[in-house]
């Protein structure tokens, strides 16, 4: 493949803060690259000086092709001429439509799924693999990542990492890396270890053979040559030790520094003491604004401990249900919430927080030992103690979702209701935050377009489809590989239907053959077959294979 850019000592800062330092990397013509890397790290930065948006603080971008037309959509929030009466998921699809329409040769996308339903994912992978040119990806969307790249660039602690592989890829082969370099690390240091030993036994045989050297002179009076023995011994011991020393003082400028282990985000739910029994119980319920219905007659359950996801497109009312759970919306027909379950609700937004409190304002605590258990829980999720006088207007949008999170664990509830819960949230954050929902013993009820979080956490969906809202006993995967079969089998019947057509076409079209053979050139019913026979002909073209 041939090279189009290249990045060669790229640096930037902004101030003090090095955002990256001195990387190197080449993108080749055609290809989809996914940049990842947790929130700070310089991902849009990045972007915006392959764009040309804004200078590096030193190195440079090397174009090898002219006529390069870049194409650059921003994530939906950054633009703020935007009619202010279309939705997320509208707001992206145009700017989508915008970028991949044009007569661009190079995309580069920051977030392009943030807002888009599953079908809204679908296009846009179709869009992707049919667009003739290089594209740059920035995305937290890991199915989407998986299904458009073929490499990775990671960015971490100011340098760059590359894979050569999709998402999943990456994440394996980035912990097999991880694991090499600690047994390599271990080893290195096992052999540190022993070479300190052997120092400290030479050391102590050198001493030995020096109080000998001058023992043996004493007795002696110096005869016999018994000190120059034991004081060449001693040397010789000497030297070793300063070949050891020489060896360890190499193997700490040469040798190999510990692996960094990623940092681990821990949230920590208490297990739900309450077991059994049916949270929410619809029947036959409905919901209409004006003349558009959202859906109607629906019934279903949910019971304690189900791990719920609700799957739907965009505008099917999926919000609208959620606000009904809450309590903020009323439908028609009966829908009953447990009163004695206690509810925990993180929105897809980040308002709601007080932004001129600090991180440890917003928690209450009664004494001493509460305030230190909320300060090691703070810090399994990533706010250390410098961090926490900060002012919440100064978080990322990452750091205010995290903080309702665990503002939500705090109360302690009985059933979640999560609607995006991680927007905004970094990768290695979400993956964590799966594991704790995993064996969280409570009610999930669970609104995301982040199909892999439905897939590990989802055991059950409630699907709203053609104006129902409907229950199914499965996950996600197993969901969507049914209407794929589903498809396949309407497929295979159109495909039969029509051969059946055909064969009935050709069986009428001979038998009108016969026919004319046995009429008269000219007479009206020759007239009446051939018209009829140049008919069935053209039906015939008409069908394809």
């Amino acid at each position: 493949m041939t090279v189009l850019m290249e990045s060669k000592n790229l640096s930037k800062e902004y101030g003090e803060n090095v955002i990256f330092n001195k990387i190197d990397f080449k993108i080749k013509l055609g290809e989809t690259i996914g940049i990842v890397g947790s929130n700070g790290t310089g991902k849009t930065t990045l972007a915006n000086i392959i764009c040309g948006k804004i200078e590096p603080t030193s190195g440079e971008i090397i174009w090898y092709k002219n006529n390069v037309k870049i194409g650059y959509m921003k994530q939906a929030t950054e633009y703020e001429d935007l009619e202010s009466t279309l939705s997320g998921g509208e707001k992206t699809k145009k700017l989508l439509n915008d970028v991949i329409h044009r007569d661009y040769n190079f995309l580069v996308l920051d977030e392009p799924t943030n807002h888009l339903d599953y079908l809204g994912v679908a296009y846009l992978v179709k869009e992707i693999k049919k667009f003739n040119g290089t594209i740059i990806i920035i995305s937290h969307d890991r199915y989407f990542l998986d299904q458009c790249v073929t490499r990775i660039i990671e960015i971490e602690n100011q340098k760059i990492t590359e894979y050569n592989g999709n998402y999943t890829y990456y994440r394996k082969k980035k912990q097999e890396d991880y694991e090499n370099a600690v047994h390599l690390y271990v080893e290195q240091e096992k052999i540190k270890n022993r070479i300190n030993m052997q120092i400290e036994e030479l050391e102590g045989w050198s001493d030995k053979a020096h109080r000998e050297s001058r023992k043996k002179a004493i007795e002696t009076g110096n005869k016999f040559g018994g000190k120059e023995y034991n004081r060449v011994k001693a040397k010789k011991m000497d030297n070793q030790i300063k070949s050891r020393i020489k060896r360890l003082e190499k193997m700490k400028v040469e040798g190999l520094e510990k692996p960094k282990e990623e940092e681990k985000v821990l949230f920590q739910i208490k297990e739900s003491k309450k077991i059994g029994a049916v949270v929410v119980e619809a029947k036959d319920i409905s919901k209409s604004f004006d003349k558009k219905i959202l859906f109607e007659k629906s019934s279903f359950y949910i019971k304690h401990g189900e791990k719920i996801g609700i799957y739907g497109p965009n505008g099917c009312g999926k919000t609208t249900f959620i606000k009904a759970l809450l309590g903020k919306m009323d439908v028609d027909g009966d829908l009953y919430i447990s009163p004695t379950r206690k509810i925990g609700y993180i929105s897809q937004d980040v308002i709601g927080l007080n932004e001129e409190c600090s991180i440890i304002e917003l928690f209450n605590f009664e004494n001493r030992q509460e305030l230190g258990q909320l300060r090691t829980k703070l810090n399994l999720i990533g706010f250390n103690a410098e961090m926490l006088d900060r002012k919440v207007k100064y978080l990322s949008l990452g750091e205010r979702m995290k903080l309702k999170i665990i503002l939500m664990i705090q109360e302690q509830c009985e059933v979640l209701i999560l609607d995006e819960p991680t927007n905004h949230i970094d990768l290695h954050v979400r993956e964590q935050l799966e594991e704790t929902l995993r064996s969280y013993n409570g009610t999930i009820i669970l609104v995301t377009h982040d199909r892999y979080m439905l897939e590990k956490i989802c055991d059950k969906l409630l699907v709203f489809n053609n104006k129902k809202i409907i229950r199914y006993e499965y996950g996600i995967h197993e969901y969507l590989n049914n209407i794929e079969k589903n498809k396949k089998k309407d497929k295979d019947k159109k495909s039969k239907n029509k051969l059946e057509e055909k064969i009935l076409l050709e069986n009428k079209i001979t038998y009108i053959l016969s026919c004319l053979s046995s009429c008269t050139i000219g007479s009206e019913e020759y007239k009446r077959l051939d018209e009829e026979y140049n008919s069935l002909i053209t039906l015939r073209k008409s069908i394809k294979d």
